[in-house]
This record gives C-alpha cells, sequence and structure tokens, in this order.
C-alpha cells in the first residue's frame, strides 16, 4: 500500500477485459481510481473533471495521461465515485481499499460465493458502484467474472449457459432474463417485484456504502443500523466511505461516532430487518399525512392496465400537496381507472395514500440504472 499521496486516475473505458486491466494497474501502482461513463458528452464529462480534479486519465487507447489541476489522493484509496445525491452537483465517493475488500467479503459470504463453482456476469455501467462492486468483489474473493460493454439479455443468456451462475441486475430486467438460469441474482435501484423466485436478492445500499449492505432486508456481517426521531436510517460498518471529494476540498459525511446519515426514511423492526420508507425528499406530505411513494408504487404497479406507475405531490392550496399517480399504460389491456388505483390502495393501506388524480404518460424517466428520477416527474404534469 503507498504512503505517499497518490494519483487518481479517471478510467473513461466501457466493460471488458481492459477496463478490469486499467484497474488493476492503477491499483498496482498505489493509485486511486475513478471510473467515469465513456457516453458522457463532453461539457458533462469536463463539469465532473471539474469537481472530483483527477490528475490522470486513461481512455480507450489504454495510455496513461496527466491531467493539468488535479488532486491527489490520500493513502490507502481506492476508489472515488462520482454520485449527484439529491443536489445533482458531481461529488466524489471516496473508498478506501479496507472498505472495498469488507463489502467483497461480507456481499460473497451472504451468498454462500464459492469462487470453484462460481462465476459472476458484470453487465451494469462501471461508473455506477452497482456494477463497479460486482468487478470488485470478483477480483478480491478471485471468483471468475466475465465484464459486459452494456446489459444485453442474449449475452448474458449465453454467459449462463457457458457456466455463470451469479449476476447483478436492475429490476427492469428481471423480465428479459431467466431466473432461473442464475444461482443468485442481486437487484438494487428500484423496488423489488413482490413475487421474485428465491434465487433474486433484494438489496439496499447506495454509493457511500460501496454496494448493498442489507440483503432481503437483513443487514450483512459487520453492518449496524440505528434510526433516529425522524426515522431516518443511519449506517455503521467497515464498507463506509472515507469522506466526500468535490470542488477542492474533503468532507466527511460520518458523525464523530462513525455513523452516516443515508437520507432514507425507514423503520428497523423488532426481527431486526430493515424496510425502508424512500428518500426524505421522496415523501408526499397531504393534508398533514406522510405518503411514501415506494410503498404504494409496487402495490399499483400489479394492477390490471399498468405498466409502469410513480407517485408524484402536486402543490395544492388544500392538501400541501395532491398525491397523483403517473401511469403507462399497458398496451394489452385498457389503461387502468382513478377509481381502480385508488380502491386497490385503501384496501392494503391508510386512505391518504390513495392518489386522487391520474395522469397517463408515455414513459417514466430513469437512470441507467433503472432508477426512478424523481426530480423530473413534476414536469410530466399537466399545467
Amino acid at each position: 500500500m503507498a504512503t505517499a499521496p497518490a494519483d487518481v486516475v479517471a478510467l473513461a473505458l466501457p466493460g471488458g477485459p481492459d477496463f478490469v486491466d486499467a484497474l488493476q494497474r492503477v491499483w498496482a501502482s498505489g493509485d486511486a481510481a475513478m471510473p467515469v461513463d465513456p457516453r458522457l458528452p463532453k461539457a458533462e464529462r469536463e463539469r465532473v473533471f471539474r469537481s472530483l480534479q483527477p490528475t490522470a486519465v486513461i481512455e480507450a487507447d489504454g495510455e496513461r495521461r496527466a491531467l493539468q489541476g488535479g488532486r491527489a489522493a490520500a493513502p490507502g484509496d481506492a476508489l472515488v465515485m462520482s454520485t449527484s445525491g439529491t443536489t445533482g452537483e458531481p461529488k466524489g465517493v471516496v473508498l478506501t481499499h479496507d472498505a472495498v475488500r469488507a463489502s467483497a467479503h461480507a456481499s460473497s459470504g451472504a451468498l454462500d460465493v464459492d469462487p470453484s463453482n462460481d462465476r459472476w456476469i458484470a453487465c451494469l455501467p462501471l461508473a455506477h458502484v452497482g456494477g463497479l462492486s460486482v468487478v470488485t468483489r470478483a477480483l478480491i474473493t478471485e471468483t471468475p467474472i466475465e465484464v459486459h460493454p452494456t446489459f444485453d439479455p442474449e449475452a448474458v443468456l449465453d454467459a449462463a449457459e457457458r457456466g455463470a451462475t451469479l449476476v447483478s441486475l436492475v429490476t427492469r430486467a428481471l423480465i428479459e432474463v431467466p431466473n432461473e438460469r442464475f444461482r443468485r441474482i442481486l437487484i438494487g435501484g428500484a423496488a423489488p417485484p413482490p413475487d421474485r423466485p428465491d434465487n433474486v436478492i433484494a438489496t439496499y445500499g447506495m454509493t457511500e456504502t460501496g454496494s448493498g449492505v442489507v440483503y432481503e432486508r437483513v443487514a450483512l456481517d459487520g453492518v449496524e443500523m440505528r434510526t433516529d426521531h425522524d426515522d431516518q436510517i443511519w449506517l455503521r460498518c467497515p464498507m463506509l466511505l472515507r469522506t466526500y471529494r468535490s470542488g477542492g476540498a474533503d468532507m466527511d459525511p460520518k458523525d464523530a461516532e462513525g455513523w452516516f446519515p443515508t437520507g432514507d426514511l425507514g423503520e428497523i423492526r423488532p426481527d431486526g430487518s430493515l424496510r425502508v420508507h424512500g428518500r426524505q425528499g421522496d415523501v408526499i406530505v397531504t393534508g398533514g399525512e406522510k405518503v411514501w411513494p415506494a410503498r404504494v408504487e409496487p402495490l399499483l404497479a400489479s394492477q390490471p392496465g399498468v405498466k409502469e406507475i410513480a407517485l408524484v405531490g402536486r402543490p395544492d392550496p388544500v392538501w400541501g400537496h395532491e398525491v397523483v399517480a403517473l401511469v403507462v399504460a399497458n398496451e394489452s389491456s385498457s389503461p387502468p381507472l382513478i377509481d381502480e388505483l385508488r380502491e386497490a390502495v385503501k384496501a392494503e393501506l391508510p386512505a391518504w395514500y390513495a392518489p386522487k388524480r391520474l395522469v397517463i404518460v408515455p414513459a417514466l424517466p430513469r437512470t441507467s440504472l433503472g432508477k426512478i428520477k424523481r426530480g423530473a416527474l413534476i414536469e410530466l404534469l399537466p399545467d
């Protein structure tokens, strides 16, 4: 491990053997890697570089080039992962080698990974921790891995037929991949389907935790959870980030005892399991009551005529916010009616969770990992 300030090397490479080779070379030199989506427009890439200040870059030709105005990493830093969080401004989540190893071993232990029999497929964007953690997990545990440039259902199926047993997917991809071909499938980034097969594992985590740290509502080994009086979830574990890196400065978001405020709301049940309600900013307050979209959307997604659904709060002078259901209709059946959706919700949840208005939309705005872009939903509402 290096003892002097090290480089932060941006890896602007597509998924594949060249990316894995570059990552290993960066680590072998004692430097930190900063994966960058090679599809980013030039202006967006420059914005990320200005904020996170890498000192070098490796692109498609494999050559390492120095960058002006960069800022060194601290000894022991392994990764700088770009995330916009809730602000939209890029900031870097700095993960140490110790944190990356802790994540790899805890996850592999929970999945009973056997490097002599298992093989991973990495097919999610490597600039996101959900995709990159598959690669780092495989490298650290010396488990065979096949890294794809993008998600291609046929390529994933082909890999399964050649012996791949483990894969990480976004929830929406489940319908495109034969689940029974894999021993374990990890999903995250969106609400999991309630009727998923036993081999599909719903995970909870974020960039700051280096990947999922709660599997099927149960914390991985070494992970502590608590909630505060506002129902915010706090985590403490060896996988946590060292600091945020942005705009020429570092900022450690953990408190003095090492607890990290996730910004998510939820509850820890008497049996120790975690139930996540959603992001603090996602809560819709209507008539003084709180509505968490994550509790309603999976329920309504199974209703006839609904292909996709998202809830948004529309400002209302009487209620504070009106709960609106944005629905992508299923072409194979008639669009749903608002009364049908309301009755389905009220059969399972308090009445204030039921949407008061229905808007049919052509598509929902999503990130590359399948998460709904909550901040963009309001733009889909009629004036």
